[in-house]
């Protein structure tokens, strides 16, 4: 790993996570914050997408973290979130002060750890960043070994505290039957909250085997009795990295007598050296997707893979539109390929300096033979994976106003880019929420409905209802042009 450049994508991603941890520090100590860095998480989940490709996954995090916010963070009426300000004591003001000190220094030291571990050094010149891990991988396992048993033994007196905090509450309620109240949903979530943190501490302990073997054992059992139902899991999509010496990709090829080789380019995986990687937020190209696993071992493991190439040799057009959307860039468009072949080839970015090439790549291995229809070789694999047409398709018939709808639509949006059209619906939802928005508050003062500030009060004096009513005179609704020209008339 020693002089390795670091790609861009990885360094803001690690940078991100830095001044998550840092950010998170100052604002759970924010009062009236939500009881998690509910803000870092979506400071972290933003630039992940924007320096990474993961479809829809980071925008999911996103969706579930509102579920965090409290009242006051959902709270319609203005004026409810902002706090009068009020003098301090000078040892609140100096215990403010160690807070902050303490903040920055812990922003110093993850700053320094982050250049000091990983060798991060500036090439202003090239404009490049490079880097090389300073410590071994038997420091990297001493150090999970000293700080994973802590971190558990940490959980576990936050947790304490919290239902400690609970049960605090519940004895300041007044009333036996709120206090019954109180104590069975403290029981049923206090009960809830236990056994979902005992579970999640199984494969938290994953990271490092030393201390997973030295958990609980009743731990263990509870997680293997709700396994199924995938309650808790690892961290992570990609725990394990593929791709460190290079990403493996699988290549098609066609040819109409199998000596000229046509490359088939899909839409959004590395194919072109000289296309650059394209941003699919918030879509998942299925099939580039799963090309991808594909090529992370032999194509037996992926059998929908020798029915891709059937259909390829058939021409089927919606197999076709799921590799080009606009069929006339698919190079055999005019007249299905003769033979269809697939090589793996490892990709890596180019390095700077290379003008017009995005990728490099290194040819691997032959991953799946030269077939044709009615071949041998393709015939027993389709045979072995049950995929053989035995029946021919029904035809259904499109007469209906539904089917013929249904039909129109998907003609008039196939040229479309899928991230295009997903980023337009967005948009649109946007803009109607956004119109909505602003027009709430004037439906809300021009409503005959709205209650009256001063029905529930008790009457004034008349000095003060003829101010007040001069105040309202005053102060014409912006909202509502006619309301004062009707109170003229009356």
């Amino acid at each position: 790993m020693a002089g390795s450049r670091l790609p861009r994508q990885l360094f803001l991603q690690g940078v991100a996570a830095v001044f998550m941890f840092a950010f998170a520090s100052l604002y759970t100590q924010i009062p009236g914050g939500p009881g998690v860095p509910l803000f870092p998480v979506v400071l972290l989940q933003v630039l992940i997408i924007i320096t990474g490709n993961y479809n829809f996954f980071n925008l999911m995090t996103l969706v579930l973290t509102t579920a965090l916010l409290d009242d006051q963070h959902l709270a319609a009426e203005p004026g409810h979130g902002s706090r009068k300000k009020t003098a301090t004591s000078w040892p609140k003001a100096l215990l403010a002060t160690l807070s902050l000190l303490l903040e920055l220094a812990v922003y110093g030291l993850l700053a320094y750890g982050t250049v000091h571990y990983f060798g991060l050094e500036v090439d202003w010149q090239q404009r490049t960043i490079h880097s090389r891990t300073t410590f071994t991988f038997h420091q990297f396992s001493q150090w999970l070994k000293t700080l994973t048993l802590p971190t558990v033994w940490l959980g576990v007196a936050s947790l304490v505290w919290e239902l400690l905090s609970a049960l605090w509450r519940w004895t300041q309620v007044r009333g036996w039957l709120r206090k019954l109240s109180a104590v069975v949903q403290l029981s049923l979530v206090g009960t809830a909250t236990v056994a979902l943190f005992l579970i999640s501490l199984v494969p938290y302990s994953y990271v490092e085997p030393g201390t997973h073997g030295r958990l609980w054992t009743g731990a263990h059992r509870l997680f293997g009795a709700v396994e199924h139902l995938q309650l808790a899991n690892s961290y992570g999509l990609f725990r394990r990295m593929t791709g460190l010496g290079g990403r493996p990709e699988v290549v098609l090829e066609g040819s109409y007598d199998g000596h000229h080789w046509t490359e088939i380019e899909f839409m959004y995986k590395p194919g072109n050296l000289s296309r650059p990687p394209p941003v699919v937020v918030p879509h998942q190209p299925r099939l580039d997707w799963q090309m991808w696993f594909a090529a992370l071992g032999p194509h037996t493991h992926s059998p929908w893979f020798t029915s891709l190439v059937l259909r390829l040799l058939q021409g089927k057009e919606p197999v076709i539109r799921l590799v080009q959307s606009q069929v006339a860039r698919y190079p055999f468009h005019k007249q299905p390929p003769t033979y269809v072949r697939a090589q793996r080839y490892k990709y890596w970015f180019s390095q700077p300096g290379e003008q017009g090439q995005w990728w490099r790549r290194q040819w691997v291995e032959e991953f799946f033979p030269s077939v044709s229809l009615g071949d041998p070789t393709l015939e027993t694999l389709l045979r072995q994976f049950g995929l053989q047409e035995k029946s021919p398709p029904r035809t259904r018939s499109a007469n209906s106003t539904l089917a013929q709808a249904l039909h129109w639509t998907r003609s008039q949006l196939s040229p479309l880019e899928a991230p295009a059209l997903l980023w337009g619906l967005l948009m649109a939802v946007g803009a109607v929420r956004f119109v909505q928005a602003l027009l709430a508050p004037c439906s809300l003062r021009s409503s005959p409905l709205a209650p009256v500030s001063g029905e529930k009060r008790r009457p004034a004096s008349q000095k003060d209802s003829g101010a007040a009513s001069e105040q309202a005179t005053a102060a014409p609704n912006p909202c509502s042009s006619s309301s004062r020209t009707t109170r003229r008339k009356k």
